[in-house]
């Protein structure tokens, strides 16, 4: 969603409304079992009488009084949609594959985690033009004359991300307007639509959006390969739950909710679409029961969907295919799709102690070669639970999933004594391989800053890199050159931590984190240069530490640059001492060596009001001798040597 987990708000499965049973009885409510997760597979239901009749019995053991989940909410702890990233560095791009090489300059692409499989973000270049979107505008800037050339005005919509193909860009609005409004049977309660999410598709060259699918399910994530795009979203069933009231108490709204789910049909699980598209407007359901797949033992609360859209064709529907699961993370490579299930959401019952039980994660893997939607090939699960996309790697057929095992539970529900409770917590590295339909364990190293948790991982070629932290900061360096015996290498514990770790070259890897003292409490940002050449013995050759301050590439790389042809790493500040500053930090890499060449200051950043209209500084790219910053207000050109600023160019409405 990061460098670590973020609470993602709530995952509302439904409002209760007013009950209309007016039976009270004194029944003995225990609390909702925990479905047991084995290993996993995946299968299609084969007609959609059986595909509602297993949904109504998976979701059966969650339904409480008030519902799926305690009350209107299944409790979540760490997950959010991951938005981190990995290698900025020049790479052929779709977006300038019609623009002359010698009109092109040399330049930075968005931060990934896999060459040549693109994320969203906030911007787009191709060396000629730049695209971002803020503040309800989609704008292009031509980079020869530093000017805006064309805006697309999005409304109130609240654009987060975009991808780009050529003269086609597709934008990512969150939180959008509710797709649909379910028919309520004569007697039931109001019921409060999920908010869903849009995909617009916009025309450069025209300057104009062709077209909008709106869908009721909360994004998760997205990956572009050449002019294809692969957008992940989760689902929750639309089902109309009482709850108790003066009139019902908590048996009598129980039965009537098992009552309620026992009537609903398999479009209550289906997700919805709206688009327009060419003047027109449809609307349904997004799929038919063919096109979902389900685990061996689902739990029904949440459906995973992936829409593939060619950027250069018209939008559609986007060919979806949908597997009865919920997702926190998504990582791709250029032939693989994997979505990934840490079944962080817990039922909760309202009056109940939270439920405590091991956690593992699911791994979902979808084949991508071909055009067209994607193939499930294969499922499986290790112990534990992932921190981000950069947990997972695919290397010579094989992947490798770092986690964190422990105890899982509701955050939400916590006791001060159970908040300040030590998990015992351990780290492992697990190898897997694809046996048929199943991914199946080959190897795995343990004991990994035993009560501890990750805090970054970065797989490189046959080596892995791991963090983890509670007061001291051990970097691990792990051989995976054998997948049935992965095994650790070395070791370096210093204060702080490295919440991304970024190649450098040369046996080196740069740390973007946060120093800590001996007893692990954050003191400021900052960025390491570490020497792994000898993986036995890792060092840290180098520190710059910003007091006071914290940095979006800690938990969104995306906003982390490294320029290797002359060592230019820059990453976005904010310091709260006297007053809230934001600004770039840049430095160089220069042999064992961290320079600091100097900050970046946002012309409007120095007006109080500043802060609340979002003219923090999110991103720098590299185009030619200069450095394009890129804020909510604006984007400023400074040179690269010396960073004297050389354009401002405000966004206005």
């Amino acid at each position: 969603m990061n460098g670590r987990k973020l609470l993602a708000g709530s995952v509302v499965l439904a409002v209760a409304g007013v009950s209309v049973s007016s039976a009270v009885r004194d029944d003995t409510l225990a609390p909702p079992p925990v479905a047991g997760h084995g290993p996993v597979r995946l299968v299609a239901f084969d007609s959609c009488d059986n595909a509602v009749a297993e949904l109504r019995r998976a979701l059966a053991p969650h339904v409480t009084a008030y519902g799926v989940g305690g009350g209107n909410f299944l409790f979540a702890e760490g997950m959010a949609a991951d938005t981190s990233a990995g290698v900025a560095q020049k790479s052929a791009s779709d977006m300038g594959a019609a623009t002359p090489p010698a009109q092109q300059r040399e330049h930075s692409t968005t931060n990934v985690h896999e060459q040549g499989v693109d994320e969203p973000d906030i911007v787009k270049t191709d060396g000629k033009r730049v695209v971002t979107i803020a503040g309800g505008e989609l704008r292009v800037i031509d980079v020869a004359s530093r000017a805006i050339t064309g805006t697309v005005d999005l409304g109130e919509r609240r654009a987060s991300q975009l991808l780009v193909a050529g003269d086609r860009a597709l934008v990512v609005v969150d939180s959008a307007v509710p797709v649909v409004k379910p028919t309520r049977p004569s007697g039931r309660p109001s019921f409060a639509p999920v908010p869903g999410t849009e995909l617009v598709l916009v025309d450069l060259g025209a300057l104009k959006e062709i077209g909008s699918l709106k869908i009721d399910g909360s994004y998760l994530d997205a990956r572009q390969i050449g002019g294809t795009a692969r957008v992940v979203v989760r689902s929750q069933p639309r089902i109309e739950w009482v709850h108790p009231d003066r009139t019902t108490n908590e048996a009598g709204a129980l039965r009537r909710n098992r009552e309620i789910l026992q009537s609903e049909p398999i479009t209550s699980w289906l997700p919805r679409y709206e688009l327009a598209e060419n003047g027109a407007r449809s609307s349904g359901t997004l799929l038919d029961c063919a096109n979902v797949s389900r685990p061996s033992a689902p739990s029904a609360t949440s459906m995973l969907t992936v829409l593939t859209f060619d950027l250069s064709g018209r939008l559609g529907t986007g060919q979806p295919v949908s597997v009865v699961a919920d997702g926190d993370t998504v990582y791709g490579t250029d032939r693989t799709l994997y979505i990934a299930d840490d079944h962080r959401l817990l039922p909760q019952h309202p009056t109940r102690p939270p439920v405590r039980r091991p956690v593992t994660t699911a791994i979902h893997q979808f084949d991508i070669s071909q055009p067209g939607p994607p193939k499930h090939v294969a499922s499986g699960d290790v112990g534990g639970t992932l921190l981000n996309q950069y947990s997972l790697s695919e290397h010579d057929g094989i992947l490798r999933v770092a986690t964190t095992t422990g105890t899982g539970r509701g955050c939400c529900r916590r006791t001060p004594a159970e908040a300040r409770e030590q998990v015992r917590s351990e780290s492992f590295v697990t190898t897997l391989r694809r046996d048929g339909n199943v991914l199946t364990e080959v190897g795995q190293v343990g004991g990994l800053g035993k009560g501890e948790r990750i805090y970054s991982v970065r797989f490189i070629g046959k080596m892995g890199y791991v963090v983890t932290f509670r007061q001291t900061d051990p970097l691990y360096t792990l051989d995976l050159s054998d997948p049935g015996r992965p095994r650790v290498l070395g070791e370096l514990k210093i204060t702080g931590f490295s919440a991304y770790l970024h190649p450098a070259g040369d046996g080196k890897l740069i740390g973007v984190g946060q120093e800590a003292t001996e007893r692990g409490r954050t003191t400021g940002t900052q960025v390491s240069l570490f020497d792994v050449g000898n993986p036995a013995s890792p060092q840290r050759l180098a520190q710059h530490h910003l007091p006071n301050s914290s940095s979006e590439a800690q938990f969104d790389p995306h906003a982390f640059l490294y320029w290797p042809q002359d060592g230019t790493l820059v990453v976005p500040v904010w310091r709260n001492r006297t007053a809230y500053e934001a600004s770039s930090l840049v430095l160089r890499v220069e042999g064992d060596r961290l320079l600091d060449v100097g900050r970046i200051v946002e012309p409007q950043s120095a007006e109080p009001q500043s802060r609340n209209h979002g003219g923090d500084q999110r991103r720098t790219i590299v185009i030619g001798d200069q450095l394009w910053s890129v804020s909510a207000a604006g984007v400023q050109v400074n040179a690269r040597a010396g960073l004297a600023q050389q354009a401002w160019l405000p966004f206005t409405r």
